[in-house]
């Protein structure tokens, strides 16, 4: 198991062999996400939106704007 000390003023060293396992680099912002109650897990979360590109294949029908709004005003509304 791999442990950090936390200093009286709130910080943390994340050790390396976790940042290299997070691929996390000077000056990456980390979130940290409740996951249950006194469990957290903490994410690097700078890495940019175009590495999502192609994560779920290709788009089988494109959408409009106005379209999107419609799902989203019925979603909301509870009508089916």
């Amino acid at each position: 198991m791999t442990t950090a000390t936390l200093t009286s003023r709130g910080q943390i060293t994340v050790p390396q062999k976790v940042r290299k396992a997070l691929q996390a680099e000077t000056g990456d912002r980390i979130e940290f996400v409740e996951v249950g109650p006194g469990r957290f897990e903490f994410v690097v979360a700078t890495k940019k939106v175009s590495t999502l590109k192609g994560m779920f294949g290709k788009v089988a029908k494109a959408v409009s704007i106005e379209e999107m709004n419609e799902a989203i005003a019925k979603r909301g509304s509870g009508a089916k």
